[in-house]
């Protein structure tokens, strides 16, 4: 098992590149306003779309799916940090989500 990169949400810089690997139910209730959504059950036949030279902090609801979706790219040579508390931190952070769905963004 690969030792695997694990960040808290107040730990992202600026600007990085943020991968929601939640279903698309949890996405569309309420997600980061520039994370890229890939869900976790996708991400294999959805890996060109993201950049192996790029640090990808990936977050799911509280962090076990990134956990694996952050091992699965390690081990395919992409450089990927698990976000620990995913969304829930987010939120209880208090950082901005936007949702899709026209209704108040949720975390479900």
């Amino acid at each position: 098992m690969s030792d695997i990169e694990t960040v808290t949400v107040s730990d992202i810089p600026e600007g990085a590149r943020l991968l929601d690997v939640r279903e698309d139910y949890e996405w569309a209730a309420g997600h980061a306003e520039h994370a890229v959504h890939i869900p976790l059950d996708q991400l294999p036949a959805r890996l060109g779309e993201l950049d192996p030279d790029e640090d990808l902090y990936i977050i799911c609801r509280t962090g076990g799916r990134s956990f694996r979706a952050a091992q699965w790219l390690v081990g395919n040579g992409y450089s990927a940090l698990n976000v620990a508390g995913g969304m829930d931190q987010w939120l209880e952070n208090g950082l901005p989500l936007v949702s899709d769905n026209g209704l108040k963004p949720v975390i479900l």
